[in-house]
């Protein structure tokens, strides 16, 4: 007898909420493990084609550390599209500046490129100190440093 490959359908696919508190860990390991539960990588469901993944809440993104001398080396660039119009900045001026940022872009390198990882990355919540808005869904704490 034939067994079918099992494709999730969308009435079955249930979004937890997890919270990451990024204090003392790696920004890289940190954001790997985001992306990991945005996708459902971490689900018996996981599917390619269908956004299985969680909602993911990362608190104190200002206090994610960067290895090495990668706070004054990194830089980051940003170009216009006009003559001249590129744009550079250390990592450390980009947590001064946006500290959030840093998480976000990290965890978009590791989505898939297109419309299913633009949905997916819009379930990342960013947030600078350790307060959220975001009680009411009854987010579960992920333990990132078992974790990793």
């Amino acid at each position: 007898m034939l067994k079918k490959t099992y494709s999730p359908k969308l009435a079955e696919i249930e979004h937890r909420w997890f919270v990451l508190d990024a204090a003392g860990i790696p920004l890289g390991r940190l954001c790997s493990l985001a992306a990991r539960l945005l996708m459902g990588k971490h689900k018996p469901t996981y599917a390619t084609h269908i956004d299985t993944g969680d909602f993911v809440i990362v608190i104190n993104a200002e206090q994610a550390v960067l290895t090495g001398r990668k706070e004054e080396k990194k830089i980051y660039y940003h170009y216009s599209g006009y003559p001249g119009g590129m744009k550079s900045e250390t990592a450390g001026k980009r947590r001064q500046r946006r500290p959030t940022k840093l998480v976000e872009e990290a965890v978009w390198g590791m989505l898939p490129k297109g419309p299913l990882g633009r949905k997916q990355l819009k379930k990342l919540k960013v947030y600078a100190g350790g307060e959220h808005p975001h009680q009411a869904q009854q987010p579960e704490t992920f333990d990132v440093a078992a974790a990793l």
